[in-house]
């Protein structure tokens, strides 16, 4: 059986539209997003939203 191949630049292609989640919660695009409205919009009900906060979050361990 073989395995799925993952591609190769996946980031690339799991982000959209960026900037989104800096417009939805009203931080100038550069700056950081404080960790309070990081929690605030992980717990909203949009799913959108919610997938975009865990991706930002994966995103920015990735860095270290």
């Amino acid at each position: 059986m073989a395995k799925a191949k993952k591609p190769k630049d996946w980031i690339a292609g799991a982000i959209k539209h960026p900037g989104a989640l800096h417009k939805k919660l009203g931080v100038p695009e550069g700056e950081k997003i404080p960790a309070k409205k990081m929690e605030k919009a992980a717990k909203s009900k949009n799913p959108t939203t919610r997938r975009q906060v865990t991706l930002a979050r994966t995103l920015s361990g990735l860095r270290k």
